[in-house]
């Protein structure tokens, strides 16, 4: 059974942002005023952090003596996600390849999984989602389709949790193309917009379950680890860490 996983270098990582605008052009992430940003309400799915070079202590240099690192984060797609035991609709729930997803049909907007996640990745819709201008001629139908059953991606309601889905509706385009030209589905051929998109190639996607995959090789990396392992999520997004 495919498995499928991320991998993010952080040696590589120039935090140009490119993975943060792919992500919200591909899935249509709705922008909020600056009043809800303020309020903590903005909707990133896939954000970078800067983080300084000694976490205990801010770096004092001056440019160009300065060193400022940076941590992408997306969903985790954790094999034991705290998210789905505390929701009580099963408005989240994880695929059979591993990919946790949000059914906005069936969400009731209690975010009981927003506080279960211990790496912020779920946001709410606090008012129904508006792009404003010319943005409303470029979203993406691929992720406006649908009524928001357990398959197809839909338009977001105001009061439902949204996050992270590695794009699926890439995966089931993907799935369908080699379904029409009749052959088998070739993992190489799904990959998420932040994954295309990274301009310094520091990100890699495949399944976690072919021993030859590049994501499986790098997860025996001595350079990899996994964010907040100890708690017991097991994520699929796998770092590298600085060589």
């Amino acid at each position: 059974m495919t498995r499928w996983a991320m991998v993010i270098d952080l040696d590589k990582c120039v935090a140009c942002q490119g993975c943060s605008i792919a992500c919200r052009f591909e899935n249509n992430t709705p922008p909020v005023k600056p009043d809800e940003a303020l309020k903590g309400r903005a909707i990133r799915w896939n954000d970078v952090f800067p983080f300084p070079t000694n976490p205990l202590e801010a770096d004092t240099g001056e440019y160009p003596e300065t060193k400022q690192r940076y941590i992408p984060r997306p969903c985790m797609h954790c094999e034991n996600p705290p998210c789905i035991k505390v929701c009580p609709v099963q408005a989240t729930f994880k695929n059979e390849e591993g990919i946790v997803q949000q059914n906005y049909a069936r969400c009731i907007g209690c975010r009981f999984c927003t506080v279960a996640c211990p790496y912020g990745v779920r946001y709410f819709n606090w008012h129904k989602p508006e792009w404003e201008g010319t943005l409303n001629d470029h979203l993406n139908p691929d992720r406006i389709e649908g009524p928001g059953d357990l398959e197809g991606p839909a338009v977001r309601p105001k009061g439902v949790v949204e996050k992270c889905t590695f794009c699926i509706q890439r995966l089931q385009k993907a799935q369908a193309r080699a379904e029409a030209e009749e052959r088998d589905f070739d993992p190489v051929d799904y990959q998420p917009a932040c994954v295309q998109t990274c301009t310094g190639k520091a990100r890699y996607f495949g399944d976690l379950d072919d021993p030859e995959s590049t994501v499986s090789l790098f997860e025996k990396s001595p350079r990899a680890f996994r964010l907040l392992e100890d708690v017991g999520p097991h994520p699929k997004v796998i770092y590298l860490r600085e060589g």
